[in-house]
């Protein structure tokens, strides 16, 4: 048995059989409003506060139960960065930017900080996540929360295993943690979330056969299928991502959720990246297709309806946060940044199909170069 519970931002934190997803914006003046212009010093300073002790919080909650493995990771938002850290962004970190395919859309939604609660048991996951809205107070809005499970061997509601892809070893670190290209935040990860709902009568009605060449996986022991030399390609094909460097690996730790009484069934993507631009390409290629319009058929029975980007800095920038002094940088206005646009309920709805927009923006890795890749509001 483990003496002391894990580490905050503990990326590499084993899986366990349950985890809450929280996704929170940062209000004014201390009240439960989001303003469209700033943040005030009241919120700012309490979410600093918070977030400093952190580790306090999960020893408090974590020594209850050593056995059940608590962790939890904290992801930062663009738009609040530096008011709450006080330090330049991260060299990757953006908003969310909406991918419009010609059938389906990746939404961008609202979200300042992102908590992945983690632990092997439920109660312990609400204990932690209530105290720690409690202590946030009125600094916070929930904009989404969602509570998972672990689903028999590893399997998601589809009945695949999921992450069967995931580094291991010394690949972890190097696959999820920021390294020297970015010194200042080395030690800290990218992370993206979305939720994701699914019709299950129409995949049943699907064959076997049919549901392993959409996965690129045999169904019973998650065995890589050969893919098609041209044409469709599968999902495993088109979440892989290469280049002449090698494969670049994320780390996933979904999670299967659902309210069988509303016919709500679905799977909470979170990934964790030493490089964002990772996740952007393989969600180009799964929403726009490669070739272009070939779209990932898993998406045929997946809709998302969430989408956010974060940076989880590491513990001792967590720790530090008590030590900057003042709100000493005005948040983005919320008309400039599209996380914080549609803050109205994330939860099922039609998929919001294709939308106009202009092709992908710059970032510091390669892109297909097609389609719509655009920020809510613009």
């Amino acid at each position: 048995m483990d003496r002391v519970p894990s580490a905050p931002q503990s990326v590499d934190a084993p899986l366990t059989r349950s985890a809450i997803f929280l996704v929170c914006a940062i209000t004014e003046d201390g009240t439960d409003s989001i303003s469209t212009d700033s943040i005030s010093t009241v919120s700012i300073s309490t979410v600093r506060s918070v977030l400093s002790d952190f580790d306090g919080l999960i020893k408090t909650v974590g020594f209850r139960d050593l056995d059940a493995r608590l962790a939890c990771t904290v992801g930062i938002g663009s738009r609040v960065w530096r008011s709450v850290t006080g330090r330049e962004q991260p060299a990757e970190l953006h908003p969310f930017r909406e991918i419009a395919g010609a059938t389906h859309t990746a939404v961008a939604t609202a979200g300042d900080l992102l908590f992945h609660i983690r632990a092997e048991r439920q109660d312990v996951c609400f204990e932690f996540e209530r105290l720690l809205l409690d202590a946030l107070g009125t600094s916070v809005t929930v904009v989404d929360e969602v509570s998972g499970f672990r689903y028999f061997d590893d399997r998601d509601l589809l009945g695949f295993v999921d992450g069967t892809a995931n580094p291991v070893g010394p690949d972890l670190p190097d696959s999820t943690l920021v390294g020297d290209e970015d010194s200042q935040h080395a030690g800290g990860s990218y992370v993206v979330v979305q939720k994701y709902l699914h019709p299950l009568s129409a995949w049943h009605a699907l064959s076997t056969e049919q549901q392993e060449a959409i996965m690129g996986r045999s169904k019973f022991d998650g065995v890589e299928l050969d893919d098609a030399e041209s044409g469709q390609k599968s999902h495993k094909t088109l979440a892989t991502i290469t280049d002449d460097a090698g494969e670049h690996d994320i780390l996933r730790d979904n999670m299967p959720f659902g309210r069988p009484g509303s016919a709500e069934f679905g799977t909470y993507f979170i990934g964790y990246a030493r490089h964002l631009w990772v996740i952007e390409r393989m969600l180009e290629r799964m929403f726009i297709g490669d070739p272009p319009g070939l779209h990932d058929r898993l998406l045929d029975f997946s809709t998302p309806q969430t989408g956010s980007t974060y940076f989880a800095p590491s513990a001792a920038m967590l720790a530090a946060l008590d030590d900057v002094a003042g709100a000493d940088a005005e948040p983005a206005p919320l008309s400039d940044d599209p996380s914080h646009s549609g803050l109205s309920d994330p939860g099922p709805g039609p998929d919001p199909g294709p939308g106009p927009g202009p092709g992908p923006g710059p970032g510091p890795g390669p892109g297909l170069g097609i389609g719509s890749l655009k920020t809510l509001g613009e």
